[in-house]
């Protein structure tokens, strides 16, 4: 089932998923073409080990290839590449476990960016308006609880390995994210 190139760069990322499910490698080689920059550099936002995210990446491109046809895609909402990222946050959170079981818990996150990382401008701009004011009017650590547990629908256990807290501390910054984003709507 190859496919030739000119027609693999006119398909979006949901249809070459699709092809992906039947088998078509050529389609999954694009895939990852397209979306293995992005993912890695938003896996390193989250995580500073390298090796992890060399992991994360195997592990969550052999999940695409093994389950792409379940991919259930804008018929519910969707995007192929949120399903991608769903599952590299999942397999993240899933390497901070096993990590956590043979070594100390790393000592300093992720160094914070000096610049606004394109995944803020994009959410910036896709949620604008009074949303996207109250948004950016949040405390960062507040903001980063509600991208994984809203934006990247983590649970509260998933949040806490992958940021590195008690769970009621995820629960209490979210619950203050909440109240904020309330206040600054009303």
């Amino acid at each position: 089932m190859r496919t030739g190139r000119r027609a693999l760069d006119r398909l979006d990322e949901e249809q070459l998923v699709r092809r992906v499910s039947r088998g078509d490698l050529a389609a999954f080689e694009e895939l990852y073409r397209r979306t293995s920059p992005w993912l890695a550099t938003r896996l390193r936002r989250r995580c500073a080990d390298e090796q992890i995210v060399a992991e994360v990446m195997q592990e969550t491109y052999l999940a695409v290839w093994r389950a792409a046809a379940g991919f259930v895609g804008t018929a519910t909402g969707g995007t192929a590449v949120g399903w991608l990222w769903t599952i590299a946050a999942r397999r993240l959170v899933d390497a901070f476990r096993r990590r956590a079981h043979h070594a100390a818990p790393p000592s300093a996150a992720a160094p914070a960016p000096t610049a606004p990382a394109a995944e803020e401008e994009a959410l910036n701009a896709s949620v604008g308006g009074d949303i996207g004011d109250a948004l950016s009017a949040l405390a960062p650590e507040l903001r980063e609880v509600l991208r994984a547990l809203v934006l990247d629908g983590l649970t509260v256990r998933e949040t806490a390995v992958l940021l590195g807290l008690p769970e009621g501390t995820v629960k209490t910054r979210a619950r203050r994210a909440r109240i904020a984003m309330r206040r600054a709507l009303a």
